[in-house]
């Protein structure tokens, strides 16, 4: 017994408090990363409008990168798919924006659905006649969500049923 108070009440070793110091270290730049990653996911407190003219003007006018994620409220691999996308701009630590486009709501019902969403810079709903919005923006559009589109700073434009494959992320960020 008294061999175990003698072991147990010598001075800590220069390597286990450097050791615990480099865990407390670590520990706080993890929570800081968590920290910062929560801050940038902004939950969204605006609608805008997407009607048959809106795409035109987002192709040539709008921000590059950005990627826009056509939905509806009851696409059950929607929210996977925009985490997917948001996974990847943090990741790359690219500057991109990344727009959610709600198809089946209108104006501040939208705002109910902007939960799976945290992380979009902006979103829009359909205001208009959905087939010609969505012809508007791509005749070949089969009417299934997700629906991605990618616009490269570049000019280049990606398309995607469903959350793009690894490759066509790595082209439009890069």
């Amino acid at each position: 017994m008294t061999l175990v108070s003698e072991v147990s009440s010598r001075p800590p070793r220069r390597r286990a408090v450097l050791a615990a110091a480099a865990a407390m270290a670590v520990g706080g730049w993890a929570q800081q990363a968590l920290a910062a990653a929560e801050r940038k996911r902004v939950t969204l407190n605006s609608v805008l409008l997407f009607d048959t003219s809106t795409w035109q003007r987002l192709v040539d006018k709008g921000p590059r990168p950005a990627a826009y994620i056509f939905t509806t409220t009851y696409c059950p691999s929607c929210p996977e798919a925009f985490d997917r996308l948001f996974s990847h701009i943090q990741t790359t630590r690219k500057m991109a924006e990344l727009v959610v486009v709600l198809m089946d709501v209108q104006g501040a019902k939208a705002l109910e659905h902007a939960k799976h969403y945290v992380g979009a810079t902006r979103l829009y709903t359909f205001n208009g006649f959905e087939p010609a919005i969505r012809q508007s923006v791509d005749p070949q559009w089969p009417n299934v969500t997700p629906y991605v589109v990618l616009l490269g700073k570049d000019g280049s434009v990606r398309r995607s049923i469903g959350a793009p494959e690894p490759d066509m992320l790595r082209q439009w960020l890069s």
